[in-house]
């Protein structure tokens, strides 16, 4: 922490930190290898910052004066929630935002700040982060957490960031996986860009290596469902943030995610929407780009997924291309049965002849 209170890298963890240099020695790093580079930050001022009644940085309030004591994270207790009709709160925010600018900052995610029950709703200080962040004239794309299920508040939390979480924490169980069907659904009227819902990272190859539930290992998902994750996260345009160590990716991890035909969905495809769910069948087309993801959520039996092309607005012959296998299967008249497996998903292009 430096004297006004904000939060900076450690030296024994980021050496290139050290003498108050803070994170643009690695973010200068990662750009020149054509990368962004960003943090993941906690709602409020540090309780210790707090304690010390630290000034804040080109303002006349000190720490005491602004914090919220009874606004504490309920799985993080580091910081105290901003009180922003106190004079000088915002002046905290902008100070925290001024430093990551001028470390070179290209992402926040900051964490804590859908609230609810006792910890409380936090808009003022998601207004008072967007604003903060504006005022540096760096475009720093903002991501909020944890996951929110008030859909009524969609219209105020896109005027404010770029993504947002729409669930809890994802875990490498199909459960988890399975929840996120209707969470897409629900907030896909959202989807546009610059506002980009997000249902949490993809739990895929080598995790838990300092996780918060498990040990270290490879990702629980079969290999039925890995495939299904990224098949819905892609038509569904969440923002892809893998999770695994890369250098320890399998084969099999690294084609799932570098199959530039899946990926093109995601970075391309638009109107997705949820056609149906019968069962345990579900169909997503996304209508401009002419792609079709079916899946089966059962546990058990292979489904026969029946799509009649008129339905995606096409007619007469279309050919069908697969995705995830890179090849065409031919022209197919009227519509087609697709055979999934139980916990599995197909990717399709339909293209009118």
């Amino acid at each position: 922490m430096d004297a006004n209170g904000r939060l900076i890298p450690a030296p024994n963890r980021f050496p290139s930190a050290a003498e108050g240099r803070g994170f643009k020695p690695l973010a200068d790093y990662v750009h020149s290898k054509g990368l962004k580079f960003g943090i993941h930050i906690m709602r409020g001022i540090p309780r210790r910052a707090v304690d010390a009644n630290l000034p804040v940085f080109e303002s006349k309030a000190k720490a005491a004066d602004i914090a919220n004591k009874q606004s504490i994270c309920p799985w993080n207790s580091d910081m105290y929630g901003v009180d922003l009709t106190r004079e000088g709160a915002q002046d905290y925010y902008d100070s925290i935002a001024k430093l990551y600018a001028s470390w070179g900052l290209d992402f926040i995610k900051a964490d804590d700040m859908f609230g609810g029950g006792p910890n409380g709703d936090h808009s003022t200080e998601i207004e008072a982060l967007r604003k903060a962040l504006n005022k540096t004239g760096r475009p720093i794309v903002l991501s909020l957490s944890p996951g929110t299920r008030d859909a009524t508040k969609a219209a105020f939390i896109a005027s404010q960031a770029q993504m947002w979480r729409i669930s809890n924490d994802l875990w490498d169980r199909w459960i988890d996986s399975k929840r996120q069907f209707a969470n897409f659904t629900k907030w896909n009227p959202w989807v546009k860009p610059g506002n980009w819902p997000d249902d949490d990272m993809l739990l895929l190859g080598h995790i838990g290596i300092r996780a918060e539930r498990g040990d270290p290992r490879m990702s629980l998902l079969t290999h039925d469902e890995q495939p299904t994750q990224m098949t819905l996260w892609s038509i569904a345009r969440s923002p892809l943030r893998f999770d695994g160590h890369l250098p320890d990716n399998d084969e099999f991890t690294l084609n799932l995610i570098t199959n530039d035909e899946v990926l093109a969905v995601n970075q391309k495809a638009s109107a997705s929407k949820e056609l149906f769910t019968k069962s345990n069948q579900v169909a997503m087309p996304g209508s401009k780009a002419k792609v079709l993801a079916v899946f089966n959520i059962g546990d058990t039996d292979t489904e026969e997924i029946a799509i009649k092309w008129a339905d995606l607005g096409l007619a007469g012959n279309c050919m069908v291309r697969d995705l995830w296998a890179k090849k065409d299967v031919g022209a197919v008249r009227d519509g087609q049965s697709f055979k999934v497996g139980p916990h599995a998903a197909a990717l399709y292009r339909v293209t009118p002849q």
